[in-house]
């Protein structure tokens, strides 16, 4: 057991998390295992909603194929642009596919009129490096050059995930940034995966007994995303918290809990960005370990935080549909 002292998970959440199967460390047999129990059918997972689903293929310039599942309103009139969002699930870049938490962004759509647009981004081990984001970014860039077919205002497109797909979400940023194209109106990360290095306080913190995301667990999955290279090799974009330059970036939404290994890093690209002159809305949720309102959404600190965060992203929304321009200061005109 860990000797360092840390903050308690919430009393409700400890006691949902008691009935739950949790690990140390991940290694490729645990990992193949992971991977190999059943995803419930997307169909499933809209089930009982207004929403229309619709499936595109982009190429990648390696000759793959990046899946992208659009779901919109079912009353949507494509010739009045709605909100989008774009999608990244979690999964530590090793496993998990587009549906995952797909609930979060659903209630999005049902209570903002927003399009959701998931990216089924490649694995790690294997793919590794960039890989991930140039996949996000693929997907992205085609959702900006079909935006008048697919009922998208280009000027309201909010990019967002959770975990692994919050760090691909603040890499995706930069590398729309640094490219040139296309203009995010908003960053929202939801517990994000931001530094490969694991040498926070909280990543020492959580670590060395089974939890939700644990230290060990978390080197496993930097480890096989990255492949060997030295840490000096690894680019910005795929390790967030390496980025020197954050300035010009659009505003951001940073969440985590007090109870978790990302903790320190959130916190720290927060205060980055500000630092930058960005602008960023942070919360840490006392007593939330990692992913606590994916998995048990209706514990009373998951509400607050959901409330929260679907109060930000909808000020946001009302902001640019009033013509303000994007945070990062480009104008909202993307090319394909």
């Amino acid at each position: 057991m860990s000797l360092i002292p840390r903050p308690c998970v919430d009393p409700e959440l400890r006691a949902l998390l008691a009935g739950m199967p949790l690990v140390e460390r991940l290694d490729e047999e645990i990992l193949a295992q992971l991977r190999a129990l059943p995803s419930p059918p997307p169909d499933s997972l809209l089930a009982g909603r207004r929403v229309v689903r619709r499936e595109a293929e982009v190429p990648a310039e390696d000759g793959a194929v990046v899946r992208l599942s659009v779901l919109s309103p079912a009353d949507h009139d494509p010739a009045v642009p709605a909100p989008c969002v774009y999608w990244i699930h979690g999964g530590g870049m090793v496993m998990g596919d587009r549906f995952g938490q797909i609930d979060i962004p659903l209630e999005w759509l049902e209570r903002f009129g927003v399009v959701v647009v998931t990216v089924e981004y490649r694995l790690a081990p294997e793919a590794t490096g960039t890989t991930a984001v140039e996949d996000c970014h693929r997907g992205l860039v085609w959702v900006a050059a079909h935006a008048e077919e697919l009922g998208v205002d280009p000027g309201r497109v909010v990019v967002s995930g959770i975990s692994a797909g919050g760090g691909l979400a603040a890499g995706l940023c930069l590398l729309a940034r640094d490219r040139g194209t296309p203009a995010v109106a908003a960053q929202l990360l939801i517990c994000p995966m931001l530094d490969h290095r694991n040498v926070t306080a909280s990543s020492r913190q959580y670590s060395e007994e089974p939890g939700v995301w644990t230290r060990e667990t978390n080197e496993f999955a930097w480890r096989t995303l990255l492949g060997g290279r030295a840490d000096g090799e690894v680019p910005p974009y795929v390790s967030p918290a390496r980025a020197a330059d954050l300035s010009g970036l659009p505003t951001a939404y940073v969440d985590t809990g007090s109870a978790e290994v990302f903790r320190d890093e959130d916190v720290a690209y927060a205060s980055a960005l500000w630092a930058a002159g960005g602008q960023a809305e942070l919360h840490v949720w006392a007593g939330g370990h990692h992913g606590f309102d994916a998995q048990f959404p209706r514990a009373e600190l998951s509400v607050t935080a959901r409330r929260t965060r679907s109060e930000w992203l909808g000020r946001v929304l009302r902001q640019a549909a009033a013509g303000g321009a994007p945070a990062n200061g480009r104008p909202a005109t993307f090319s394909g």
